[in-house]
């Protein structure tokens, strides 16, 4: 009986640890309707385009293939919470990635 708590304690910790990490793998980013804006209307008039290999589709939280090629963050851009991290431009939406994890953190559509 006990060794069978001891595992079920064990089990749950692993589980939490687990869920932890993957939480803290997708950072937050907040921001406001006009930081939204400006951030993709200065971006899109850098008229870049990626064509993302055919599998991919990009959704916050998933990882970017090192196929795509990110760009940082022109300096016109007057929204400080962006500064480091990279974007993308797919399909006329703006993917904005943490460098570190390669994680797609928000999509910024016009």
């Amino acid at each position: 009986m006990m060794k069978s708590v001891v595992n079920g304690a064990l089990a749950a910790a692993i589980l939490a640890t687990t869920a932890g990490i993957a939480a803290a793998q997708t950072a937050v980013i907040d921001l406001t309707p006009d930081q939204r804006t400006t951030v993709y209307r200065s971006v899109t008039r850098e008229r870049i385009v990626v064509a993302p290999p055919a599998d991919f589709r990009a959704r916050v939280g998933v990882e970017v293939p090192a196929s795509v090629e990110l760009y940082p963050f022109p300096e016109t851009v007057e929204v400080p919470a962006i500064r480091r991290y990279r974007y993308t431009v797919i399909d006329n939406q703006v993917v904005l990635v943490d460098p570190g994890t390669h994680r797609v953190i928000e999509i910024i559509r016009e």
